[in-house]
């Protein structure tokens, strides 16, 4: 299965969610690749601190290999490359975890007849190899976006299970942005119609994430004061009845992440040990990451509201 991941704007935690998605999806056991298609600014070598990939990446990367620089495209084990302390030790009965970084210098790069093929290839093959490939694409209505949008028409591609998730902070301005990017004029469901999608399939195939969602509830708002309490509750309720408005309420709502101050500052992937051993991570962050990789491939949450 493809999971494309887009953002109307940078961010919004589209990045670092789901490679925190992927590594989830590994513990339980599926063989899982990241491609970076973030071709503007690449920073998935980041999130899995495989720095070495980076260099790797320079002339070898997913740019290179679609616009036919290189045959192939560079792979990382992130299990065995990774300078993460706990990741370099594998857990029993977990899948691959491979990244298919994007070059440093890359770049956006508008799509003709031959980098179209050598997409359609690459998630071809992907698809045989993988359980499931989660698609990092650039921020807005991107050249990777319209990449994406034209390879998954082709016929021989309609075969291949592919949702689509759209990151947006929980604020005014993203949902709003997110809204847009998916329902608007040149959105991606106009651009997925235009390029043959049927409209409905494609709607059903969309679901939105919304990131760094303040509990005022939680421990971590515990100490603020009555009037900042009730203004923040004040201010959820607004932006729900918002995203209802959008078209982007809670039917079509795949998952929330939390306000976290790792995710925050440090914007890696969360591990067990993060959670209940150094305790620097929020446990309600680590179930929300957990539900949310189920969810991705969990028919039920995908059902048409």
């Amino acid at each position: 299965m493809l999971i494309f991941a887009a953002s109307d704007k940078g961010g919004t935690g589209r990045s670092v969610t789901s490679a925190n998605l992927a590594y989830h999806r590994s513990l339980a056991g599926d063989d899982v690749c990241y491609l970076d298609f973030d071709f503007g600014s690449p920073t998935a070598t980041a999130v899995f601190d495989v720095p070495d990939a980076r260099q790797a990446a320079e002339d070898r990367g997913l740019h290179s290999y679609l616009i036919g620089e290189v045959g192939e495209p560079v792979r990382v084990d992130v299990w065995s490359d990774t300078e993460h302390r706990v990741l370099r030790n594998r857990p029993p009965g977990s899948g691959r975890l491979v990244l298919m970084p994007g070059d440093l210098s890359g770049g956006e790069f508008a799509t003709d007849d031959d980098n179209l093929r050598r997409c359609v290839d690459l998630l071809l093959r992907l698809n045989s190899e993988f359980d499931l490939i989660i698609v990092d694409l650039s921020a807005g209505r991107s050249y990777a976006v319209d990449m994406v949008l034209e390879a998954t028409s082709l016929p021989e591609m309609r075969g291949v299970d592919a949702r689509w998730l759209i990151f947006h902070r929980w604020t005014r301005q993203h949902v709003a942005a997110a809204a847009g990017l998916v329902f608007g004029k040149r959105g991606i469901v106009a651009g997925g119609v235009a390029r043959g999608h049927d409209e409905d399939a494609l709607r059903g195939a969309i679901r939105f994430v919304r990131a760094a969602v303040p509990d005022p509830k939680s421990q971590l708002w515990s100490q603020v004061s009555a009037t900042q309490s009730a203004w923040m509750r004040e201010c959820d309720r607004d932006l729900k009845q918002l995203a209802s408005s959008q078209g982007i309420g809670y039917s079509q709502v795949l998952g929330a992440v939390p306000l976290e101050p790792v995710l925050q500052w440090r914007e890696q992937l969360i591990t067990d040990e993060d959670v209940l051993d150094s305790q620097i991570a929020n446990m309600e962050t680590w179930q929300a990451l957990s539900d949310l990789a189920g969810r991705l491939t969990d028919d039920k949450y995908w059902e048409q509201a």
